[in-house]
């Protein structure tokens, strides 16, 4: 599982810094989360293959989220793309796209389908065999959904020298990996767990962007692996805060150590900050284990 932020601050573009957009990749999916302006060359300099983008989740309607996606939609165009794109995010995103492909005659010559989302609960909005992806509400000035990102427990992996040990036919081996318990040719029952390892813990990850405090959350992403949360202002700022609803790098790092999580990575940061240290150095004051996003920097998760 891999991070790949192409850009992490708060409102408008700056010559060195860029709104909202990563990529996760996950069991062999690329997810776009957040598609701000400029994406799309975010991707080309970070050598992101447009092709492997399937699905794309958007949090919320202000533009240094999603100014991007018409940009990025119609140059999948451009480029023939014949695989459908899902675009999941609130409801009145399908309008927006659309009208611009409308009034510049470029509808797109591949599918693509629009998930809106419009419940104040959790919910599961996308699931194949190896991943599922959850909404997480958030609190904003206007409808935004956070989301979390969890592998499905893998096969069990096969410990050959007990297989070796009971001289079970290499034919049965994706049976016993598929949790199967073995008759030998004497009848005696050889259990699943003396054949095979516990398969490796699956990982999660939790996207939350853009919200001001709020413990609602913790709940939905209780000891998950990675949290990206944002940290737009610093302390000396946190009256502003509640009025824009954001949140504060200490507040992230409280929800943080609420949620028992592994990791905490802070983003979405204000641009009139000398420097992002700052938000770490705050940070840590509560919770351990913090990070700090970049535009172009990758996390091995």
């Amino acid at each position: 599982m891999k991070l790949n932020i192409l850009g992490c601050y708060a409102a408008t573009p700056r010559s060195l810094n860029n709104p909202t957009a990563q990529v996760l990749e996950i069991k062999n999916h690329l997810f776009l989360i957040d598609c701000g302006e400029g994406t799309q060359v975010q991707l080309r300099k970070n050598k992101v293959r447009f092709s492997r983008i399937n699905h794309i989740f958007i949090s919320h309607l202000h533009g240094d989220h999603f100014f991007g996606l018409p940009g990025l939609v119609s140059t999948f165009r451009l480029l023939g793309r014949k695989t459908p794109l899902h675009v999941y995010g609130p409801k009145g995103i399908k309008e927006a796209l659309t009208l611009l492909l409308k009034l510049g005659d470029s509808w797109t010559n591949y599918p693509l389908l629009f998930h809106e989302l419009t419940s104040s609960d959790s919910e599961l909005i996308f699931e194949d065999d190896t991943v599922s992806v959850s909404t997480i509400p958030l609190q904003h000035r206007v409808y935004t959904n956070g989301f979390l990102f969890k592998e499905k427990p893998g096969l069990r992996q096969l410990n050959v020298a007990a297989a070796e040990k009971y001289r079970i036919d290499r034919c049965y081996y994706q049976n016993i990996k598929n949790g199967k318990d073995i008759r030998l040719d004497d009848n005696k029952l050889v259990p699943n767990a003396e054949l095979t390892f516990d398969p490796p813990k699956p990982k999660s990850y939790a996207f939350c962007s853009d919200t001001a405090y709020t413990t609602s959350i913790v709940p939905l992403i209780k000891d998950v692996d990675v949290l990206y949360h944002e940290a737009t202002f610093l302390e000396t700022e946190k009256d502003l805060a509640p009025k824009t609803k954001h949140a504060t790098a200490k507040e992230a790092a409280s929800i943080a150590k609420a949620a028992n999580v592994g990791k905490l990575i802070l983003g979405h940061f204000s641009t009139r900050y000398k420097s992002i240290e700052l938000f770490k150095e705050e940070a840590e004051t509560i919770f351990s284990n913090v990070a700090l996003a970049d535009d172009g920097k990758e996390f091995d998760l």
